[in-house]
């Protein structure tokens, strides 16, 4: 889970850990994220806010991608427009703030629980 605002990325990672009863890891910065994976880490998922500091979530979805093409990307926004610049760098589902739980759990069911 990467967003900037803690009260949003603990309230997804603590929705996700305990919808799909997995270690959820959370970061501040598309950098962290980058640099966790980077070091060999390799998430199930990421779910990730598009605008952030250092780098934000469409440089990390693109990185991500370029990486690991299959890796399963949800990006989040309030900006409507980042919805199609997210798909068209691979995003897999676009989440449009603010959105509620029965939303977050609708990606949760499609990607991950249905995935693995």
């Amino acid at each position: 889970m990467v967003d900037d605002d803690k009260l949003v990325r603990d309230f997804v990672a603590n929705v996700l850990t305990f919808s799909v009863n997995r270690e959820v890891q959370s970061f501040d910065s598309g950098f962290s994220a980058w640099n966790y994976m980077k070091a060999g880490e390799k998430p199930d998922i990421i779910v990730s806010d598009v605008n952030m500091p250092e780098m934000d979530g469409l440089d990390l979805l693109s990185r991500v991608k370029k990486r690991c093409p299959d890796k399963i990307c949800i990006m989040m926004s309030g900006d409507p427009e980042n919805e199609i610049s997210a798909k068209k760098l691979g995003a897999d589902a676009f989440l449009a703030k603010p959105f509620g739980l029965q939303d977050l759990f609708n990606i949760v069911e499609t990607y991950v629980v249905k995935g693995n």
